[in-house]
């Protein structure tokens, strides 16, 4: 029987990384749960055999559901009846085995009716469900809308709502409109209060799997507002009506998942939190754990990727031989299996960063941290601010390169509908537009180079012990630091904002090499298997950076100008005069 989870040892490796044992303690509360829930574990390994066998289950759901309804699901999509949302069957198969299964709702508490898993195998999981089906993802993962719940709305909300998703019901996040899609300063949903009761009128685009059966909603609840401050965040009931489907979206990609566009009127809505905190505080915490799941997305579209290729590689002959005996060919498999190498372990990296943080968070709730806790919780929330963008930046340009690679492997088989190398190849395109482009998430990230976050965790990362046949990579890599430190010193010696905007990519994209480089070493450190990925992405690494900061140090103020001229120069016509 195929399982997506047994037949891949990485997934296994970053589950018991050094780190789990103390994230899950604080998870866990030193098992105390273990007293009231017959289910709960009773130490640290007994809490590992808990998620390895659930990811066992998941990984082969995904092998033998839904991965084969994958192809169906792409071909038939999803449907509006009568206002409403219909799945395509392959998806309400999936969606019915995860259920019957009990994984829904895996992260939140037991009181819940939940697992009370960490992020990293909830991640995991969602790794496993986008290499099955980069789109039915959508629909499953969206449980990050219930973490929001569980973080910020109040125990009357959370013990009506949690338990609900923790049974099956599914999620989504209206955020974008016709005119407020990355600048969702714009948004203008009304929300208005009546006898003490909040009611949603207004239209939301793009929103994924929007006919969900529980949403939140950010609307606009403040009368003479026009940005941030004037929008909240509501919990928005399925049940309660007031919410129409008016269409699901032709896309590219990604077929099964339903891009909704909805019509709200006087749709009965709750408040979560605090007014004007929707999006300056609510939203940036639910997207942060998108873009966490964009980047599981990523890596699992990327592995499928790889696998097809590398497949297909070894089957098809010309001129007498497989075609992964040729160069061309082999050396494109091992580039995309360095990259895919590198885009999980930062995945995983930034799920423990994550992790460490909002456990802190939680536990804050419960009981005053102590000094150290505090301090321990506010390093793990920088780096994971921008250890996330960084993450979802490089890792969903990978995912689409890995999947163009994956065709031109296939050749003009992979063309064709025939084989799933098509459907991955435009499912993978989305990943570095949603949930923030690539380049909304270098804006995001530049604030780890320009405070120095990045570079204190490189530092870290080189002063961890490894073994002595690694140290030509560690070398390597501090050399690729000194100069990341030089072209960042001559970018900020400028002093122009501009100058920095114009070369931020470079600037983050040398720190996610150096990063990802040590990442992979420090893997290698603990498993040889990863020496080879290390080996060849750290050469490709190292004169990406070199050229990065060639062209940094040959560009001035006058190169800038002349890249401005587009934005100056009248528009073009094509009217005859």
């Amino acid at each position: 029987m195929a399982n997506f989870y047994t037949d891949n040892p990485d997934l296994k490796f970053h589950l018991t990384h050094p780190l789990m044992k103390k994230i899950i303690a604080l998870r866990e509360r030193n098992f105390a749960d273990k007293d009231t829930y017959d289910y709960a574990p009773v130490d640290f390994e007994d809490t590992l055999d808990s998620y390895d066998k659930v990811l066992q289950v998941i990984g082969e759901i995904c092998g033998e559901i839904i991965g084969p309804n994958a192809a169906g699901v792409d071909e038939e999509g999803p449907k509006v009846v009568n206002n409403r949302v219909v799945y395509a069957p392959g998806t309400a198969l999936n969606l019915q085995a995860l259920r019957q299964a009990g994984l829904t709702g895996m992260t939140l508490p037991r009181r819940f009716g939940g697992l009370n898993f960490c992020a990293v195998p909830y991640t995991m999981a969602a790794d496993l469900v986008s290499r099955a089906d980069a789109g039915f993802v959508n629909i499953w993962g969206l449980q990050e809308c219930a973490e929001t719940i569980n973080e910020f709305a109040d125990d009357d909300q959370k013990q009506r709502f949690l338990p609900r998703v923790s049974q099956g019901e599914t999620c989504a996040m209206s955020l974008t409109e016709p005119d407020a899609g990355s600048d969702l300063q714009a948004v203008q949903l009304r929300a208005t209060q009546r006898d003490g009761k909040w009611f949603l009128n207004g239209v939301k685009r793009f929103i994924t799997n929007g006919d969900g059966d529980i949403s939140l909603v950010l609307a606009r609840s403040e009368e003479g507002t026009n940005d941030g401050r004037g929008l909240s965040m509501f919990i928005y009931d399925k049940r309660n009506g007031g919410m129409k489907v008016r269409r699901i979206e032709h896309k590219m990609g990604i077929v099964g998942s339903p891009t909704c566009e909805l019509v709200f009127k006087d749709a009965p809505a709750e408040l979560v939190g605090q007014r004007r905190l929707g999006l300056i505080k609510y939203v940036m915490s639910l997207m942060n754990g998108a873009r966490l799941g964009v980047i599981a997305q990523s890596v699992g579209v990327s592995e499928a990727a790889y696998r097809e290729a590398l497949a297909y590689a070894r089957e098809r002959r010309q001129f007498g031989k497989a075609i992964i005996e040729f160069p061309a060919v082999y050396e494109m498999l091992s580039n995309m299996k360095a990259r895919l190498d590198a885009s999980r372990s930062i995945l995983y990296e930034t799920c423990r960063f994550v992790d460490m943080y909002k456990t802190y968070a939680h536990i804050s709730e419960e009981r005053s941290l102590t000094a150290e806790e505090r301090e321990e919780m506010k390093m793990y929330q920088r780096l994971a601010d921008v250890f996330t963008p960084l993450g979802k930046g490089m890792s969903s340009e990978y995912a689409n390169q890995i999947a163009y690679e994956a065709i031109q492997i296939h050749g003009g088989s992979g063309f064709m509908k025939d084989y799933p190398v098509e459907r991955i190849y435009r499912d993978a395109r989305i990943t570095s537009i949603y949930e923030g482009t690539t380049q909304l998430q270098v804006v995001a990230a530049i604030r780890g180079v320009t405070t120095g976050v990045f570079l204190k965790q490189i530092q870290a990362y080189q002063n961890t012990e490894i073994n002595p046949e690694l140290d030509s990579f560690r070398r390597m890599l501090m050399d690729m630091t000194v100069e990341y430190e030089q072209a960042v010193a001559e970018v900020l010696e400028v002093k122009n904002n501009e100058y920095l905007d114009f070369h931020a990519r470079r600037l983050v994209e040398m720190a996610g090499n150096i990063i990802m480089g040590y990442l992979l070493v420090l893997d290698s450190n603990r498993n040889s298997a990863f020496t080879k990925s290390a080996d060849i992405f750290l050469k490709h690494a190292e004169a990406d950076n070199k050229a990065k900061a060639d062209y940094i140090r040959n560009f001035t103020m006058d190169d800038l100008g002349y890249f401005k001229y587009e934005a100056s120069a009248p528009e073009y016509s094509s009217t005859p005069e």
